[in-house]
């Protein structure tokens, strides 16, 4: 007898289950990538205010309140999707993918989510993609080749910007696109420069590093 597994749970659990994949593709590379990484160890010894297990409880525990706020959505909505014509229900948008992904911090992926009246299913390879633009914003390398970063402006150089303490007031937009930076004056232009020791450091330009 096969299990199914319905289109509101792959929601729920799959672009999570692709979130750590993806990470996971990152943490095995290990020492491999550090040529292009944009803070040396020392910087990240030194800078980081959180170790690297609070890093992770804080995701596991964000993940797990995600996961559960989805579900119980869905318990609240699924008795009235049940009385929707079939036709309808495969392609409506329903609240509880909505506010999913305004759990995962996509608000403009959910704007986008509406606004194209993309399907369920649909919707689970969007915020999967979501999943991995998002870590790849916060991976702190500098990969030659990254189709994201081709296509992106806002990608890990773009945002790591807002991660110093210069810059945390600049360089918000994320998971795709910078207009929104720029249209609320929160854009900081920057240059990516060569260490001496290897790997990358992203600069402020001039004017606001005199600030």
């Amino acid at each position: 007898m096969a299990l199914a597994i319905s289109d509101e749970l792959l929601g729920i659990f799959v672009p999570i289950l692709v979130y750590w994949i993806y990470s996971g593709i990152y943490m095995a590379f290990g020492t491999s990538l550090d040529n292009y990484k944009l803070h040396s160890e020392e910087d990240e010894k030194h800078k980081n205010l959180v170790s690297k297990w609070q890093v992770l409880r804080g995701v596991l525990l964000t993940q797990s309140l995600q996961a559960f706020g989805a579900f119980l959505l869905f318990m609240a909505t699924g008795e009235n999707e049940k009385t929707e014509d079939s036709a309808s229900a495969a392609t409506k948008p329903t609240s509880f993918i909505v506010i999913e992904g305004l759990l995962i911090d996509t608000v403009g992926g959910a704007v986008a989510f509406v606004l194209s009246g993309m399907s369920l299913r649909t919707s689970i390879f969007f915020f999967s993609f979501v999943s991995i633009k998002i870590v790849d914003d916060h991976c702190g390398f500098s990969l030659p080749g990254n189709p994201i970063h081709f296509f992106f402006k806002n990608n890990a150089v773009y945002h790591d910007v807002h991660h110093q303490n210069y810059g945390a007031k600049y360089n918000f937009s994320q998971p795709f696109f910078v207009m929104w930076d720029k249209i609320l004056g929160t854009y900081m232009p920057y240059s990516l420069e060569k260490r001496i020791e290897g790997g990358f450091e992203v600069r402020p330009a001039k004017e606001f590093k005199d600030d």
